[in-house]
């Protein structure tokens, strides 16, 4: 316990985790009384996958009557969002009572964003930026299948605008799910592209959480309802036990997709970072990473990836205690504990290599002459920039980014020296 902590702490309303459990949902949907649902995917699962057929037999012979939309698409648009509204309120007769996502991130993002779109028909945009009151929306029910994106116990919904190619977030704790199922079963199948991109986002929300602003530091703006609001205790416990897992897991599950114990393991470090980093907040990985991707377009899990390994080393004498935890998860155990906390950045970096993900930007591929951009880009996502939980956050994101194109360590430099 810190007594000095602020926490708000939101996770969803049920969570529903283990293996077959997605037989769980129609009956579950049933007791709660909800009768009419639209199911967000893809038609990947629809045409290749036998889960959204069973699933609306299932719920129908729950007396559940279910609409489903298949057009989810990697990186959802706001016009992506305002064309299915169109469409399924066009379809529907009466109003459906709740909405059910299946997928990654991107379809759990869509999904977010229908449930208040639906509602009256205001375009997606509406509701960027700050709400002074919770908006009216339908209940979600979150089924991720993937270990990696945390969406199913997340505020948030990230959309492309087409208009400026920029990201949008649309933030209220309202869109929480009411249910999320997490069924390990899902990512059985998932190729190992997937696995290492998911698995790695796992760990960088495990790790950046663990390491974020404290809760009585960050800034709520007077929010009464903030949707995030720093680390405490509480979200530690959860950050903890996350990047144990992924350090157990995530490599094994990489190297071989039919070991279902690491697939288990890493469904369960994925849920644990979310419940973490879901009240607690992000800062530098994703600040940056976010402005990677702006340069080399590539996947968001390789993005935090190239990016966390510098992060971390910028961090080792304000958050050293905490770094020297995840260093013996990580089976670093030099008895010099300075050592053992300066080599945690290199083994990361290590990991992700193996990943088969570059570990430096230039080989990621940003040039030299597109770093004063990246830095200002990164800089200008302030609520990531102000949770990082350094004095000077300019010069250290400017650090960061330097050694992230050479692929330079301090702990490396003061051992050659």
């Amino acid at each position: 316990m810190r007594s000095n902590d602020s926490i708000h702490f939101c996770p969803p309303a049920r969570v529903v985790l283990g293996c077959g459990s997605r037989a769980q949902l129609p009956g579950l949907l049933q007791r709660l009384g909800y009768r009419r649902g639209i199911l967000v995917t893809d038609t990947f699962f629809t045409q290749h996958t036998p889960w959204v057929r069973e699933y609306v037999q299932a719920a129908h012979a729950c007396s559940i009557d279910t609409t489903v939309y298949e057009g989810g698409m990697p990186d959802p648009t706001t016009t992506l969002c305002d064309s299915a509204t169109l469409a399924l309120r066009a379809q529907m007769a009466t109003q459906p009572d709740h909405v059910i996502a299946l997928g990654g991130g991107s379809n759990i993002d869509l999904a977010k964003a229908l449930c208040l779109t639906l509602v009256d028909g205001k375009p997606i945009k509406s509701f960027v930026g700050a709400m002074q009151a919770a908006p009216r929306c339908l209940p979600l029910v979150a089924v991720p299948t993937t270990s990696g994106t945390g969406s199913e116990a997340t505020p948030g919904a990230i959309l492309v605008d087409p208009e400026n190619a920029t990201k949008v977030a649309v933030m209220d704790n309202q869109l929480r799910p009411v249910i999320a199922l997490i069924d390990p079963e899902f990512t059985y199948s998932c190729p190992p592209r997937v696995t290492a991109d998911a698995g790695i986002d796992a760990l960088t929300h495990a790790i950046e959480s663990y390491l974020t602003l404290d809760s009585w530091a960050f800034e709520r703006n007077g929010n009464p309802d903030p949707g995030y609001s720093g680390r405490s205790t509480l979200t530690m416990a959860f950050a903890r036990e996350a990047i144990g897992l992924c350090a157990r897991f995530l490599l094994r599950a990489y190297h071989d997709g039919s070991d279902t114990e690491a697939r288990i393991g890493m469904a369960y470090a994925s849920h644990y970072a979310a419940l973490s980093y879901g009240s607690s907040g992000l800062n530098a990985i994703h600040g940056i990473a976010y402005a990677v991707a702006g340069i080399t377009h590539q996947s968001h899990g390789s993005t935090n990836a190239v990016t966390m390994p510098y992060v971390l080393d910028e961090l080792t004498s304000v958050r050293r205690a905490e770094m020297l935890e995840i260093a013996r998860l990580f089976g670093i155990d030099d008895a010099d504990e300075n050592a053992a906390v300066g080599k945690l950045p290199m083994r990361i970096r290590d990991i992700v290599a193996e990943l088969g993900i570059p570990p430096t930007f230039a080989q990621f591929g940003v040039s030299r002459d597109q770093l004063p951009g990246l830095l200002q880009d990164a800089l200008q996502v302030t609520r990531l920039a102000s949770a990082f939980p350094v004095p000077d956050v300019p010069a250290a994101y400017g650090r960061i980014v330097e050694r992230a194109f050479e692929g330079r360590f301090l702990h490396a430099e003061a051992t050659e020296a």
